[in-house]
C-alpha cells in the first residue's frame, strides 16, 4: 500500500440487484478497493438499488446474494449503508418504524442497512476523495 495513494470511496447504486450487472459490479469494485487498502465513506442505494435492502431476497443456491455480501463487508470494514427512504417506500422497503408510522403489518429492511435521506448522500459525497455510481 506504500506505493499508492490511499482514495475514500462513496458509491452510489442504482441498479436492481436482481437484474442489473451494475448491482453486482458496484459490489466488486468496493470488495476490490477495501482490499487494496482504500478507504469507503458509505454506500448509498437509490431508485432500484434500493431493493438490494431487502431482507425477503432469497436467490437460488447457484446466485450470488448481494444483501448478504453487501451486510459482511459493512461490518468488517465499518461503513454505512445507506437507503434512500422515498425511493425504498416506492418500492416497499421499509424499517420497523416507517412500517409502525403507515400502519403496515410487516417490514423488511436488512440490517446493517438504514433508511436516510438525499442529504445524507450530499454528505457521504463531502466526505470522500470520489463518487462512484454503478
Amino acid at each position: 500500500m506504500s506505493d499508492h495513494q490511499v482514495t475514500k470511496f462513496t458509491l452510489l447504486v442504482t441498479g436492481n440487484p436482481a437484474s442489473h450487472q451494475s448491482a453486482s459490479n458496484a459490489y466488486q469494485f468496493c470488495s476490490a478497493a477495501l482490499k487494496a487498502g482504500h478507504k469507503v465513506s458509505g454506500v448509498f442505494f437509490y431508485l432500484d438499488g434500493v431493493l438490494t435492502a431487502s431482507n425477503l431476497i432469497s436467490p437460488a443456491t447457484d446466485e450470488v446474494n448481494l444483501p448478504d455480501l453487501w451486510a459482511n463487508l459493512a461490518k468488517e470494514y465499518q461503513f454505512p449503508l445507506e437507503v434512500c427512504v422515498s425511493a425504498s417506500l416506492r418500492r416497499g422497503i421499509v424499517n420497523q418504524q416507517e412500517a409502525e408510522q403507515l400502519a403496515l403489518s410487516n417490514y423488511n429492511l436488512k440490517s446493517p442497512f438504514v433508511l436516510s435521506g438525499l442529504g445524507q448522500l450530499a454528505e457521504l459525497s463531502a466526505s470522500c476523495d470520489r463518487l462512484v455510481q454503478f
